[in-house]
């Protein structure tokens, strides 16, 4: 596949091969500095988090994998693999394992991560520093929240299937609904790239069918168990930042986490939407990495928060 252009993700590629596939990851930093490890969710990729990276990469080592089926990773079928919730946190786990981090990390979640990365934290609290939250869940649906219908045709019927496969719906449609501000014909091409052909979107399309929602689904148990676990990591720093406009995880999930981690510090953006990275700007970039705790005078990176992306309109 094509890569975007080195303004928007100048990076060099790992991979790591576990299962007879391979994963690919970014390692940005020092090798010795705290580590920040960042799960994207569907339908994005490492691409995401690329401004995160780049502010951070001076004083911490910035570690951002492609879920199997996703980004630069392979794109395996069925038969190569599985595609459950299992297998993703066992394979942020390998990850985790073969880079043999010496430092508690600090976890950034968005989407499909938040139930990933949450499940693999609340077994290893010792291994995690901090935690930042965005527009995510790591627990059961809300009783107050339905299953928005889009997500229900896309996991529950064929046509839906045949419309993510086929047509690349999902991660077409995202790239212009999950933004609420501007942003260039650059960086909403870069966010499709990955999934250029109906065998490379199954991830896109088994990522919805994944969702668990009742006791009958494969990852229910997982979800319900991380949920019950989630006040092992109370005791840890938590940032929540929260794109008010998001049509998935909305105020019912917002106020959810505040039960789990009432201490957090939240910053709520009314104007932003999914993709709140993007919609959040430099500000919010900003607010991460004084979260995380990047000095405000380093020379590093780009901690005074001016960085603005040549791919981005403001």
């Amino acid at each position: 596949m094509a890569l975007p252009p080195d303004h928007l993700y100048p990076f060099g590629n790992n991979y790591l091969e576990m299962r007879g596939l391979r994963m690919h990851y970014l390692d940005e930093g020092p090798r010795d500095a705290p580590p920040v490890l960042m799960l994207h969710g569907n339908p994005t990729w490492s691409f995401y988090y690329r401004n995160l990276v780049r502010a951070l990469c001076g004083e911490f080592r910035c570690i951002v994998p492609d879920h199997i089926g996703c980004g630069l990773s392979d794109k395996p079928g069925d038969d190569a693999y599985d595609y459950r919730l299992k297998s993703r946190i066992e394979d942020i786990d390998t990850l985790i394992n073969h880079l043999d981090l010496q430092q508690a990390l600090t976890l950034v979640v968005h989407d499909w991560g938040g139930m990933i990365g949450f499940a693999w934290a609340t077994a290893h609290p010792d291994r995690v520093a901090k935690t930042v939250v965005l527009n995510t869940a790591a627990f059961p649906l809300p009783a107050d929240k339905k299953m928005p219908p889009a997500l229900s045709l896309v996991r529950d019927s064929s046509f839906g299937a045949f419309l993510v496969k086929r047509f690349n719906a999902f991660s077409a449609i995202a790239a212009r609904v999950a933004f609420k501000k501007p942003v260039s014909r650059e960086v909403r091409k870069a966010y499709t790239l990955p999934y250029d052909s109906p065998e490379n979107r199954i991830a896109t399309l088994r990522f919805v069918q994944d969702i668990p929602l009742s006791e009958n689904d494969p990852g229910f148990n997982i979800l319900t168990n991380t949920a019950e676990r989630l006040h092992l990591l109370q005791d840890k720093p938590c940032m929540i930042a929260w794109g008010e406009k998001d049509f998935v995880f909305d105020a019912p999930f917002l106020n959810k986490w505040l039960e789990y981690f009432p201490d957090a510090e939240v910053h709520r953006f009314p104007d932003c939407g999914h993709y709140i990275l993007e919609d959040g700007g430099p500000e919010l970039i900003d607010t991460i990495v004084n979260f995380i705790g990047i000095r405000e005078d380093s020379n590093h990176g780009h901690a005074s928060g001016k960085y603005v992306e040549q791919g981005r309109i403001q």
